[in-house]
């Protein structure tokens, strides 16, 4: 009897331990829609954002402003989970020490992403919205010098 009961509690174990890791991947898979290459084009210049899955927790995207023949923005960034957050890290060429930024989620759903640091200087929110017809607007905003600012960017999929 001994023996069956504890068998039993370490099948109830792996069980639920293993459910626990697979709902802790699936939390990024809400983010699917971002996978893609994604662009604007404007007489100001050419934004594009290339986001790919790097494994079952995480993705990873360059994003570029260019004008002309010169690069005039450059980040990389990591999209991550873990546990139960998603984490969006950007790392901008030439800011912070090239060292990455960290914008925990505040909200997530199939339409919509907002990650969100307080302490940043800026932007202090970034979101992204998935839009009909194969567009997605990236948006950040927050303080900047005091006033409250905001830029948004729709992107088309290529």
């Amino acid at each position: 009897m001994f023996q069956k009961i504890t068998l039993l509690m370490l099948l109830v174990t792996v069980i639920s331990c293993q459910k626990k890791e697979s709902v802790e991947k699936d939390k990024i898979k809400i983010a699917d829609w971002l996978i893609g290459n994604w662009e604007n084009k404007s007489p100001d210049g050419v934004i594009t954002e290339s986001w790919t899955r790097l494994n079952d927790s995480s993705f990873t995207a360059s994003s570029y402003f260019i004008k002309g023949k010169d690069t005039l923005h450059f980040e990389t960034i990591v999209l991550a989970q873990k546990g139960e957050t998603l984490t969006y890290f950007a790392t901008v060429k030439g800011q912070n020490d090239d060292k990455p930024v960290a914008f925990p989620s505040t909200a997530e759903s199939d339409k919509q992403l907002v990650f969100e640091n307080p302490k940043h200087d800026y932007p202090q929110k970034i979101t992204y919205t998935k839009g009909a017809d194969n567009t997605l607007t990236a948006e950040i905003s927050g303080k900047l010098d005091g006033k409250v600012s905001s830029e948004k960017f729709v992107l088309v999929k290529k």
